[in-house]
């Protein structure tokens, strides 16, 4: 190997450790949701090799969450596979924001990268891109990131299997709200400006008030409301109708 191969293979090894480093903190808020998904689900009526499927090729937690009430309530398989297809449409707005770094990737990587694209992965994943540097191994960043929320995922799901012929009531035990904690220190890193903000703040209102809508149908229309809160919001700024200040309490 010469120094030029040696060089880029430690590029490589580098941006994948350090995703992973990076995807720490969100894997520990994720360890409880895959326990308790694993715990809950044969009490649903998914089998063993069911669960595990589930979390081996579908990997979506929410979505997982989702189809398997609706396995348990009986619902008719078209209608399990439409309503994980709206939990999961968000992944459509996160694909598009990497779209401009993805898309010099080959075929293969795109196609690896945008299967592990889950909320954790984006959320450290589009802050590494946006960083100026030149460094052209950035999807090995993404690459650890995904792999390391799989293989936390996976095992916390068998694990969940495991605790589930053990443990009662594992579900009401509130480990749940690691998962919230989770989300919340995935946004609170882009709170650095006005435009994102109004986002957050209009996307989480719009969350509550249209939380009642059939097949979670609010968190779409929350997103949508947060995008365009935050576009028109960087609008005026950029047309001087709103100040510029970036910080809560800055004048």
């Amino acid at each position: 190997m010469d120094e030029k191969q040696a060089s880029a293979a430690h590029g490589r090894r580098s941006e994948f450790w350090r995703g992973v480093r990076d995807t720490l903190p969100l894997v520990i808020g994720a360890i409880p949701f895959g326990i308790i998904f694993g715990t809950l689900s044969t009490k649903a009526g998914l089998s063993v090799a069911g669960t595990m499927g589930m979390s081996l090729f579908v990997f979506a937690g929410s979505a997982q969450f989702i189809a398997m009430g609706l396995v348990g309530a009986g619902t008719a398989w078209p209608l399990i596979v439409l309503t994980t297809f709206v939990v999961n449409f968000r992944h459509l707005l996160y694909t598009a924001t990497l779209l401009p770094d993805l898309k010099r990737l080959p075929r293969r990587w795109q196609i690896l990268l945008a299967f592990g694209l889950t909320d954790e992965t984006f959320a450290v994943a589009v802050g590494r891109w946006r960083q100026p540097d030149s460094n052209l191994h950035k999807h090995w960043y993404q690459f650890g990131s995904m792999l390391f929320m799989y293989a936390n995922w996976n095992a916390c799901t068998a694990i969940g299997l495991v605790a589930g012929r053990v443990l009662s009531d594992v579900g009401g035990w509130g480990l749940d709200f690691a998962m919230v904690a989770a989300f919340i220190g995935m946004v609170l890193p882009y709170l650095k400006d006005k435009p994102n903000y109004i986002a957050v703040l209009v996307a989480g209102a719009s969350a509550v008030l249209f939380h009642g809508l059939p097949h979670q149908l609010g968190l779409i229309v929350a997103a949508i409301a947060g995008i365009v809160a935050g576009v028109v919001t960087e609008t005026l700024m950029a047309r001087g109708g709103i100040s510029n200040a970036s910080t809560v309490g800055e004048e």
